[in-house]
């Protein structure tokens, strides 16, 4: 099965809409619907309006913190040879790891400046980040990039960049797993009494982590990069930290909720 769909939904003179861009704001349209459910059924601590201040500056983080992620994980010496490049979003090159950091900090100063506590806020809005990067792994699909590995399983896909051979539709795995399953899990336990208020975004990047890890074996390796240690990849060493951060975290989440 070839798969060559057009990555430009519309096109007005200078003015270009891609779906990749697209998937952007439906997530974070989703998001921001689905905290403002939780609002209704529950106080976190934060009115609507404080809300949507905050989504604005997680945009922001979440851009930079990608971009520059990309640039420091991935390939670091192309961008030091034509640092102008680094603002050239256009091009290409978003980490999603840099994209959490850059999330992270923007809701640890946030909580800070507001005097809010950073575990409630990270618990009401964590559960939704699974849309995001569902609908971000169906724009990477469409832009036909990050494709699997060469197979001749049945389903395996002809990719406009990868070459002749079929090759894993790794997007969509990841899709599935770190979108539909990741959400599913978090919504059901989000009003489990028994996790430490935190302990959603703990295991948010216990199970993200696991999740693309898995996915990594099927998916090919930048072709700048290759295999960093033995047969993992960039991406499979930094969702490394991501189980082990995710592990301690809960751990340590328990523990001060025993104490």
């Amino acid at each position: 099965m070839k798969v060559n769909i057009d990555p430009i939904l519309l096109e007005l003179g200078p003015i270009r809409v891609g779906w990749y861009g697209l998937m952007y704001v439906f997530g974070f349209i989703g998001s921001y619907l689905l905290v403002r459910y939780q609002l209704k059924k529950k106080d976190f601590g934060i009115t609507r309006v404080e809300i949507e201040n905050l989504y604005f500056y997680l945009v922001l983080g979440l851009m930079i913190g990608a971009r520059l992620g990309y640039i420091l994980f991935y390939d670091l010496r192309t961008y030091l040879q034509d640092p102008l490049e680094m603002i050239a979003i256009w091009h290409g090159g978003m980490s999603f790891h840099g994209g959490l950091i850059g999330v992270l900090l923007v809701g640890i100063l946030f909580s800070y400046k507001n005097k809010k506590s950073f575990w409630r806020l990270s618990d009401l809005l964590i559960v939704t980040a699974p849309i995001g990067l569902g609908l971000g792994r169906i724009g990477n699909f469409i832009n036909g990039e990050l494709y699997g590995r060469v197979t001749t399983l049945p389903w395996g896909m002809i990719f406009p960049k990868g070459g002749p051979l079929p090759r894993h539709p790794s997007q969509l795995y990841e899709s599935a797993l770190e979108g539909g399953v990741l959400f599913v899990i978090l919504w059901f336990l989000k009003d489990n009494k028994r996790i430490p208020t935190g302990g959603l975004l703990a295991l948010f990047l216990f199970l993200y982590g696991v999740f693309r890890f898995f996915v990594e074996f099927f998916r090919e390796p930048d072709a700048h990069l290759g295999f960093i240690l033995g047969p993992f990849t960039m991406g499979q060493i930094l969702c490394s930290f991501m189980i082990l951060g995710g592990m301690g975290l809960f751990l340590y989440l328990h523990w001060k909720k025993r104490a």
